[in-house]
């Protein structure tokens, strides 16, 4: 863990309520492991007082990425930060994603801005094979995965008014796609709503816990977010 003075080399608009920022600090980029997060202090002073968490949503070299949606005063004042400014960064925090052996394949389900270690954990498995499904509340929601990794990413989208991909909950698509494709896989879940792991593990497809549990939290600018949660599905179900 460090507690560094990093450089802001980028704060680009992705959604209309959605940025992805960038920090240079070489020494949490190299050592950040998915799921993990950082916390920021937006500016100097003690308004606002208490740092802010971000998900880590991406590495490139040296710079750090964070992914971040306005819902408050801390993260207001972020967009209007500029190239070159520095603010203070602790981290990497959390124990991350655990990564089970041996898995044939890695489903992703992710919605809103929970899709930021999700991303970043796409990174770490090239060599697998990776699908992606996303839920967003409209079409004009949809973060397209390649602004942010800057890699071509193919992925499944299902926004909440039907206007795009799949009309319909996110989870419908990983239902149907475990219909129709059985055997063993690891599902990572990150979401926005706290009911969308409890329905992963309502399903019918044996899909069951491991390694770590999901957690929730009140974060200071009052969203909740669903942070770590890793399933599996036995073999043949």
């Amino acid at each position: 863990m460090f507690e560094l003075l990093t450089e802001m080399v980028s704060n680009q608009r992705v959604t209309d309520d959605t940025w992805l920022m960038g920090l240079r600090s070489a020494e949490i980029a190299q050592t950040a492991k998915p799921g993990q997060f950082v916390m920021i202090r937006v500016r100097p002073g003690l308004d606002p007082l208490l740092r802010r968490p971000f998900s880590i949503c991406g590495v490139r070299d040296d710079l750090l990425l964070v992914l971040y949606r306005v819902v408050g005063k801390g993260t207001s004042l972020m967009t209007g930060l500029r190239e070159g400014e520095r603010m203070w960064v602790l981290g990497p925090l959390g124990k991350g994603f655990a990564v089970p052996e041996n898995r044939t394949g890695r489903l992703l389900v992710g919605g809103g801005i929970g899709i930021a270690p999700l991303l970043f954990l796409g990174q770490f498995h090239r060599e697998k094979k990776v699908t992606f499904m996303m839920g967003f509340r409209s079409a004009k929601d949809i973060i397209f995965p390649e602004r942010i990794t800057g890699e071509d990413t193919s992925f499944l989208v299902a926004p909440d008014d039907g206007t795009k991909g799949h009309p319909g909950p996110v989870t419908d698509l990983l239902e149907k796609l475990l219909s129709k494709n059985p055997g063993e896989v690891a599902i990572y879940a990150c979401h926005g709503s706290e009911n969308t792991l409890s329905g992963l593990s309502g399903s019918p497809h044996g899909l069951r816990f491991r390694g770590l549990p999901g957690v929730r939290g009140e974060s200071v600018c009052g969203f909740r977010q669903k942070l770590l949660s890793c399933m599996q599905r036995r073999a043949g179900l």
